[in-house]
């Protein structure tokens, strides 16, 4: 079997050690090289500071960096026609817009969050959406450690978009209800945010009715399964058309 040859950018980081022990148990991956402001080299690969440093081009990359990383890592990926996941998350929407227009050229993995069973989470309120919009008030807590610095999270927004969708985007979102003196509205979909401790990820997706509630929850023990989700993608980006895909595309296959 042919090895997917993965650069990571951001390789000295918790989630960068994550993915080198996720690829280390596998036979289709190998990490080629990584790119860090850190090039202290703790495995086997060599860790450089720029792209333009790379000797030779990977199969694929995976970004668990830093949203100021992106533009030189677009431009990058471009160039050389490189498939690329991104796993970062506190993109602005002009990065979000410049990411779409990179996937014009470039195979471009792109989720809010890497966990298949997030991604499953998503499918599963779809459905609930489908079956109880309209009559059931729908709320989204989500709890993460203290040191996260966007609120809600790109999860939670993917969610919320997610059931949105669903309802033919008629619903709009609520952050905070503490300067609200007034009823819930119909339409709302409501968004918490919950910082502490060293929470790693948890999601609670509420639909409250008449006399009973249903609740939809996902969390996260370790970092490993964001890990295990951007290898798996990488290893199925490869050789794929320039375009934007996601988990769903991975559920599908599977």
């Amino acid at each position: 079997m042919e090895q997917v040859k993965i650069l990571i950018s951001g390789a000295s980081g918790k989630m960068g050690h994550a993915v080198v022990n996720a690829i280390a148990g596998r036979d289709d991956a190998v990490v080629c090289a990584g790119i860090d402001l850190n090039t202290t080299k703790y495995a086997e690969f060599p860790i450089y500071s720029k792209f333009s440093e790379l000797p030779e081009k990977p199969d694929v990359i995976i970004d668990f960096s830093n949203p100021a990383v992106l533009n030189d890592l677009l431009e990058y990926c471009q160039v050389n026609g490189i498939p690329v996941v991104l796993a970062t998350t506190g993109y602005s929407p002009e990065q979000i817009a410049s990411i779409k227009k990179a996937s014009e050229n470039i195979p471009v993995f792109f989720s809010f969050n890497m966990s298949l069973g997030i991604n499953l989470l998503v499918q599963l309120a779809k459905k609930a959406t489908a079956i109880l919009g309209g009559q059931f008030d729908i709320e989204i807590v989500e709890k993460h450690h203290n040191q996260k610095i966007d609120a809600p999270s790109g999860t939670a927004l993917m969610i919320a978009d997610a059931i949105n969708e669903s309802l033919g985007n008629e619903y709009h979102y609520v952050y905070d209800r503490h300067s609200k003196r007034q009823k819930r509205e119909k339409t709302e979909i409501g968004l918490h945010a919950i910082r502490g401790g060293t929470i790693v990820g948890e999601h609670d997706i509420i639909f409250a009715g008449h006399d009973e509630v249903i609740t939809l929850s996902h969390s996260a023990a370790s970092k490993e399964v964001f890990a295990v989700g951007a290898v798996n993608a990488a290893v199925f980006l490869k050789g794929q058309k320039a375009g934007m895909y996601d988990m769903s595309a991975l559920m599908e296959q599977a």
